[in-house]
């Protein structure tokens, strides 16, 4: 069982940043960020694995970077640059093995 909870959403102007953080309990092999805009579904953003390894979805590649630090048991997603179209909400995703478990969700507003 993995517990996660998401934070740092708001309202940024365009060309700014934010940073999301996942408070997580338990264990995990893969965390994910993914967003969800009205009307759209969700979306793959980032990726960390307990080898520290990275991935992006090409639209926030150069953008966005995600970490983690063991001693705070959070992961976090920087968001520079942000774009009217990142508005979303942002949900962090857990993965071991076949099993996820999601995070309520944060909501990010960019406006032009």
């Amino acid at each position: 069982q993995v517990q996660l909870v998401e934070s740092g959403g708001g309202l940024v102007q365009a060309g700014g940043s934010l940073r999301l953080s996942c408070a997580y309990s338990g264990n995990w092999n893969v965390m994910d960020w993914h967003r969800q805009a009205p009307g759209k579904q969700r979306e793959f953003v980032a990726r960390i694995t307990n080898g520290r390894s990275t991935n992006y979805a090409d639209s926030v590649k150069g953008r966005f970077t995600m970490s983690r630090d063991n001693a705070k048991n959070t992961v976090y997603l920087q968001m520079d640059s942000l774009k009217p179209e990142d508005t979303a909400v942002y949900y962090c995703r857990a993965q071991v093995g076949l099993r996820s478990w999601w995070g309520q969700g944060t909501q990010v507003t960019v406006s032009s």
